[in-house]
């Protein structure tokens, strides 16, 4: 589904990509992990080319990512992303947020994309909440809002660069559990992410980067039972002696 061949990606004299070999095949739910400035978030955001890469290949869905245009925004369309910050428009509504893009973009009727809408909102757990604007939510409200209106594309794969790391602490599991549930639906998800539990949980494959590698790829009980490069079991030390 999402497949890079030999990606480097510098900025300045940082060498922040380094030779980025990765498949991810249909379905599978893929957690990156990594000490910061390891080069995660510019992994992620190379997918659907909001960082421009300087060599290497990437394909998404069988087809090489086009360098802009049309083919650039058709492609943007199938993959849906997620970001710390939720980047709702806040002068309109819950439900226009989600509406958006279907109706510009996928030139859906409206009626067609109110229900969809709503239907999704539902499924994220804040129908309640249609009617109101991104101010009147709570933090992790509003990312869920963001998780729906990335959905009401239909997008191939979900793309996921930290989406928790703004919030604050009793609002992280209600954004994690909806992509949980994601990932048990069979999403093909990329997930930037520092909470190891939902790693352990979600995850089908834990990427650890460290330098502007990939350093070990492995299933999740591998990864934090046996780690096999020391930056790995430095990172690990770390973070769950916490």
């Amino acid at each position: 589904m999402i497949s890079m061949a030999d990606v480097n990606k510098h900025f300045g004299s940082l060498h922040v990509l380094q030779n980025i070999d990765l498949e991810i095949p249909r379905g599978q739910v893929v957690i990156v992990l990594g000490p910061s400035g390891s080069g995660k978030s510019t992994l992620c955001r190379t997918i659907n080319r909001l960082e421009p890469i300087d060599s290497g290949r990437i394909e998404v869905d069988g087809k090489v990512l086009p360098a802009e245009g049309k083919a650039l925004a058709a492609l943007r369309a199938d993959v849906g992303m997620v970001f710390q910050s939720f980047n709702l428009f806040a002068h309109k509504t819950i439900l226009e947020n989600v509406m958006l893009a279907p109706l510009k973009v996928r030139r859906k009727k409206k009626d067609e994309a109110k229900k969809q809408a709503l239907a999704l909102l539902e499924r994220v757990g804040i129908a309640n909440q249609a009617e109101k604007y991104p101010a009147q939510l709570s933090g992790g409200q509003q990312q869920r809002v963001a998780i729906a209106r990335a959905l009401a594309m239909n997008p191939k794969v979900m793309l996921f660069d930290e989406p928790t790391s703004a919030l604050d602490p009793e609002m992280v599991q209600e954004v994690l559990d909806v992509m949980t549930s994601l990932a048990k639906e069979g999403m093909t998800m990329l997930v930037v992410t520092h909470e190891m539990g939902f790693a352990r949980k979600a995850g089908d494959r834990v990427l650890f980067m460290a330098d502007g590698q990939i350093v070990e790829d492995t299933d999740p009980a591998t990864f934090f039972t046996a780690p096999k490069s020391d930056r790995a079991k430095d990172f690990l030390g770390k973070i769950l002696s916490h």
